[in-house]
């Protein structure tokens, strides 16, 4: 299937015309991946990005950027978002085009209910990964009820927990059992790892960019923000999460190929974004 390509941006389009993306996630301890998603919701083209973090997490957040937007939310003692986030969160979400929710978000019982209650409300396009699928794991029966289109993007333990498998999965299994999740949710379900798996129950790709470098931590926050950013412009989810994919992975083999692979840090990718896209050609720059 060709890649799917962003419409060429207008000389007379403005910030509005490229999407808000809402980012939600962080705690204390763990900014940093909410921080690595909002930036690259910003390096792969969102006109606008906020941050939905806990309040004790809102000045870390912004030192990292300063050209997204925080939304400091109540805590719940332990430096995670408290339950009483839910209303704020919807009310955010409202303003936005497209959602990212999970890295950095932590766990607990009242984070378990807020990520259901998300997951079966907010009508925008939404990405689920790290600890939000963690938590939709403890609660399968409403992965079949979402208000609106969503993108699951578990690693391999976070896929055996959402399909209730333990121990080892072969590469056919997994990507069979991907399937029959995406089916299941009505979600393309974007399986990470080496020659990454993206479905959404009928149609399916695997990715041919990536490479070990990328083997560190947050590199998996930076997809959740570029798959933001693509569905702010306008591309519907499985061509997100094809281009997405294909872009991350791009962007790994170009600081591979300069910074060596051992060397790599996931923030490498943001300064090679920018080159991934302008090597599609028809993509814009961003």
């Amino acid at each position: 299937m060709p890649l799917p390509q962003l419409s060429p941006r207008r000389p007379e389009s403005h910030k509005g015309d490229y999407g808000r993306g809402l980012l939600i996630g962080g705690a204390q301890g763990m900014a940093g991946a909410i921080s690595l998603a909002g930036m690259a919701t910003l390096r792969a083209g969102a006109g606008l990005v906020t941050i939905a973090t806990p309040d004790v997490c809102q000045s870390t957040v912004a030192a990292f950027e300063p050209s997204y937007m925080t939304l400091g939310l109540a805590n719940d003692g332990e430096g995670r978002l408290a339950k009483t986030a839910h209303r704020p969160l919807v009310e955010a979400a409202a303003k936005s085009t497209a959602v990212g929710c999970g890295p950095g978000l932590g766990r607990s019982h009242d984070l378990v209910k807020l990520v259901e209650r998300l997951y079966f409300e907010l009508p925008q396009p939404t990405v689920f990964d790290a600890d939000g699928l963690n938590a939709l794991a403890e609660q399968p029966d409403i992965l079949n009820r979402a208000a609106g289109p969503r993108i699951l993007t578990p690693h391999p333990g976070e896929f055996g927990r959402l399909v209730a498998k333990d121990g080892p999965m072969s590469v056919a299994e997994r990507r069979e059992r991907a399937i029959d999740l995406a089916v299941r949710c009505n979600a393309v379900v974007v399986l990470k790892g080496h020659q990454t798996f993206i479905t959404d129950g009928t149609r399916s790709e695997v990715n041919t960019t990536g490479n070990a470098g990328m083997a560190t931590g947050g590199t998996g926050d930076i997809l959740t923000g570029v798959l933001v950013a693509l569905l702010c412009q306008g591309l519907a989810p499985f061509d997100a999460a094809h281009l997405g994919v294909y872009v991350h992975g791009l962007a790994g083999d170009l600081a591979a190929a300069e910074l060596g692979q051992v060397s790599m840090i996931a923030r490498d990718l943001l300064d090679f974004l920018p080159a991934a896209f302008k090597s599609l050609g028809g993509t814009p720059e961003v």
